[in-house]
């Protein structure tokens, strides 16, 4: 979920729009890391709590539009809700998940977005990291979904504080969709603007859109691992335990590498509405766009496998 210009995005977004499009079956909801000792588990959230319940201690709201001090006015992406902590927006459903729900009144849209207190989610020295969680996205199709952006995804730790090294401090998109069409896509951006190592002037380095006509109907795992343990060192992306992208540290190359990943990571889920890539695939919003559809999360995972 770039936080870089709109019309970078868009331009990105368009390239991308003409790639191949890749299969995925749905899959029980397990977290993706196999059974194997070497995996320990380093934070979690399953969303308990009584329905119209708030978040835990473990996250913190993003309101209104932007950053404090705004260093990148409507979250940089030119989308248009206004984020809010109200539990029409943002709330447990009771049932075990978090419900985070783009509302209209009056013509103006309101949502959520949410990260971690912790910012330090990175791999272990030699090892691998893993970010997953269990999604059902905004029931929507392109009748009814125009301007829909719900997104899992991750920002480097120097963003924390200041806002100011984007790209270069790293953004890791696990999972993103627009305008309620049937596929989901991930991606990395690094290095600098107006372009570098991770090609921002065509939106970074991502993926293929991976088709999954029922992932507004059920939930998916989606995860990326950032793995150290290789060589090059490699970011892969999964969807229900498939990999379906990769980046290598040869292919961004260094110094851009190690500023974009050499740190803790903050996750981020959201639903925004509007914004360039909604626009570049040709969304809205418009006045068929049906507001409170949710995007449901069943859990958030954090996990490490350190080296044998």
């Amino acid at each position: 979920m770039s936080r870089g210009s709109p019309v970078r995005r868009a331009v990105g977004v368009a390239v991308a729009a003409v790639l191949s499009v890749a299969g995925c079956t749905a899959s029980p909801l397990e977290p993706g890391p196999p059974a194997d000792p070497a995996w320990t588990s380093v934070w979690r959230d399953d969303f308990t709590g009584p329905a119209g319940g708030r978040l835990s201690g473990q996250w913190r709201h993003d309101l209104g539009t932007c950053y404090p001090g705004c260093p990148a006015p409507r979250w940089g992406t030119g989308e248009i809700e206004t984020m809010t902590d109200d539990p029409a927006n943002v709330s447990l459903d009771g049932a075990g998940h978090l419900a985070i729900t783009p509302r209209r009144a009056a013509g103006q849209w309101t949502s959520a977005r949410v990260e971690t207190e912790r910012a330090d989610f990175q791999p272990p020295a030699g090892g691998v990291l893993r970010v997953e969680a269990a999604l059902r996205l905004p029931d929507v199709t392109a009748a009814d979904g125009a301007g829909y952006w719900p997104a899992f995804w991750m920002l480097g730790a120097p963003l924390r504080d200041g806002h100011s090294d984007w790209p270069g401090a790293g953004e890791i998109d696990v999972m993103e969709s627009v305008n309620g069409r049937p596929a989901v896509v991930g991606a990395m951006h690094c290095g600098q603007l107006p372009d570098g190592p991770c090609h921002e002037a065509r939106g970074g380095l991502g993926s293929a859109e991976q088709t999954c006509a029922d992932c507004g109907r059920r939930f998916h795992v989606y995860a990326v691992e950032l793995d150290l343990s290789t060589s090059p060192a490699q970011a892969r992306w999964y969807l229900d335990g498939t990999v379906f992208h990769q980046v290598t540290a040869t292919e961004v190359g260094e110094p851009a590498w190690s500023r974009a990943t050499a740190h803790g990571f903050f996750v981020i889920l959201n639903v925004a509405i509007g914004g360039a890539f909604p626009a570049a695939l040709g969304g809205g919003p418009g006045a068929a766009t049906v507001p409170g559809r949710s995007m449901l999360v069943d859990y958030v995972a954090v996990s490490a496998r350190h080296p044998a």
